[in-house]
């Protein structure tokens, strides 16, 4: 089982490359990987698991994260107690997106950030994905919110770009007053 020491810490300098296209088939290497970073996200958002393993909770991961330099990312966003939906997306890339900026008014979180980050990091509020499943066959995937949120956070691990990256380190709040806060 996965653990979050597993997950690379923001110094390790892996983070900064940008990953390689996946060719197809998925080797049994990668598919297990991602089966497995499934697995880690689902536990780590139920909070008894979560504290069994210590399991830092998150919604994204990108297989960059655990050191693999390849262009796919997973997502799990739990939309009732214990019911998740999950995706899988693979060589992908934003499509379309709205011209409205949002930001998590809490603050973006990241599981290979282990400290609070001050500022805002300003995202599209909608976006739609293009990407392949498992089975190399091209996806559509649209996300709102928090979802269009975690998708591009993934999308710019893939890039070697960290959340950090976005905000402005003279004035972490700039232009606040023009994106709406979730």
């Amino acid at each position: 089982m996965l653990k979050t020491k597993d997950i690379l810490d923001e110094k390790d300098k892996r983070l900064r490359q940008t990953s390689k296209e996946v060719k197809f088939p998925l080797t049994k290497k990668d598919r297990d990987l991602i089966n497995t970073m499934l697995e880690y996200l689902r536990n780590s958002q139920i909070e008894e698991l979560s504290e069994k393993y210590d399991l830092r909770p998150g919604m994204g991961m990108a297989a960059i994260q655990l050191g693999v330099p390849k262009r796919y990312f997973v997502v799990v966003n739990e939309i009732d107690e214990g019911e998740f939906e999950e995706y899988v997306l693979i060589n992908p890339k934003i499509i379309s997106n709205s011209m409205e900026k949002i930001y998590v008014e809490m603050g973006e979180g990241c599981l290979s950030v282990n400290r609070e980050v001050e500022g805002i990091v300003p995202r599209f509020a909608r976006v739609t994905m293009e990407a392949y499943d498992m089975e190399g066959r091209k996806i559509h995937v649209r996300g709102r919110e928090e979802l269009a949120i975690a998708f591009q956070h993934e999308l710019d691990h893939l890039n070697g770009i960290m959340f950090t990256d976005h905000i402005d380190k003279n004035n972490p709040y700039k232009d606040k007053d023009q994106m709406r806060a979730i």
